[in-house]
């Protein structure tokens, strides 16, 4: 066979197989689940329990303020006035309807005895003695009913005066010397002395946890040192439109007067013990937008993507408490380049 023959049968021969790739080398973390106690800290505004919305019973324009925001009112002060002219007329009117009904009935009751006395001696009938009877009683109700009329413009006229109900901080005014106010408008609002509360608005995940502690530490964000205990007392019923979260109004537990009005705490609460493995934050990957985790096969060395229930995240960590068994390694650092069933080799074991 020539030269050339050779060298063509020696091209057609198949090459030897590729060596396989090595391991690609990862490091690891072993799965150890433990009881995860989670807590929570929001920031809300300490209010009071009450707030009351104080308005004139009467319209007209006001001529008078006494108070601002900020001022403490004690019960039955006086806090603002209405030109009362309107509501003297007509007490003025309502008291010369009295002094009429008044003369009225003196006239009647009169003619009542005189008819009284005649029938009594025959000289008149007994039409005429029921006539002077009926118009008598007429005549003391239509004094009842002016002597009401007065008792009610006595009222009217007080309400030219607004006056708290009970003692509080006025923290709203609404109103000014000269404009004219309406019934029933809002003129200025009253935090009432007594009970406080530490409102939070918090996302809709939490409130449907069941907590078994009702209990929340209370802190003045301005001076951590500044505390109080709290208990839960109302969760609101609906989701607010607006923001998504949900209203829960704590009790201040024996506050301390750094805890005023308005002032803005963080409130922090104890979650229900679950069982979870606590992880490094860098085990974490992603499987269609869900969070996952690579997992290696003991038998194999092949890794497999698995999906996982995150209950919380913190600074360096991750909280998993579903989607992983105890006792098996998952990836801890050269999960990027990772793809299903690659066969891994571990350089080392991260302690969780």
């Amino acid at each position: 066979m020539s030269l050339l023959a050779l060298l063509l049968v020696a091209g057609c021969q198949p090459d030897k197989a590729a060596a396989p790739r090595p391991p690609t080398p990862v490091e690891a973390v072993k799965v150890v689940f433990s009881d995860y106690l989670q807590t929570v800290s929001v920031s809300g505004e300490i209010r009071a329990r009450v707030d009351s919305d104080l308005s004139f019973r009467v319209s007209g324009k006001v001529v008078e303020r006494l108070v601002d925001v900020g001022d403490h009112v004690a019960a039955g002060e006086v806090l603002a006035r209405i030109d009362p002219k309107q509501q003297q007329a007509d007490l003025a009117a309502a008291e010369a309807s009295v002094r009429s009904a008044e003369a009225q009935l003196r006239q009647t009751t009169a003619a009542f005895n005189r008819q009284k006395a005649l029938l009594a001696q025959g000289f008149t009938t007994r039409s005429a003695y029921d006539g002077a009877e009926e118009a008598e009683r007429t005549a003391q109700g239509s004094l009842d009913a002016a002597r009401a009329q007065l008792d009610a413009a006595r009222d009217t006229l007080s309400y030219s005066e607004l006056r708290a109900d009970a003692p509080g901080i006025v923290t709203a005014r609404n109103i000014e010397v000269g404009q004219v106010t309406q019934i029933a408008s809002a003129a200025f609002t009253v935090a009432l002395d007594g009970p406080r509360d530490a409102v939070f608005n918090v996302y809709e995940g939490l409130v449907t946890t069941r907590l078994d502690d009702r209990r929340v530490q209370l802190a003045l964000l301005d001076a951590p040192l500044i505390t109080s205990e709290g208990v839960i007392r109302e969760v609101a019923p609906t989701v607010d439109d607006a923001s998504g979260t949900v209203r829960v109004k704590v009790t201040v537990q024996n506050p301390r007067p750094e805890l005023a009005l308005g002032s803005v705490v963080v409130g922090t609460a104890k979650l229900p013990a679950v069982n979870a493995a606590i992880l490094p934050s860098s085990v974490l990957t992603s499987d269609n937008g869900k969070p996952a985790v690579w997992v290696i096969d003991p038998q194999t060395h092949a890794v497999s993507l698995r999906a996982v229930n995150v209950a919380a995240y913190e600074s360096m960590s991750v909280v998993i408490r579903g989607g992983l068994r105890a006792g098996e390694q998952a990836v801890s650092s050269g999960g990027a380049r990772l793809r299903p069933s690659q066969v891994v080799a571990v350089k080392s074991e991260v302690q969780s």
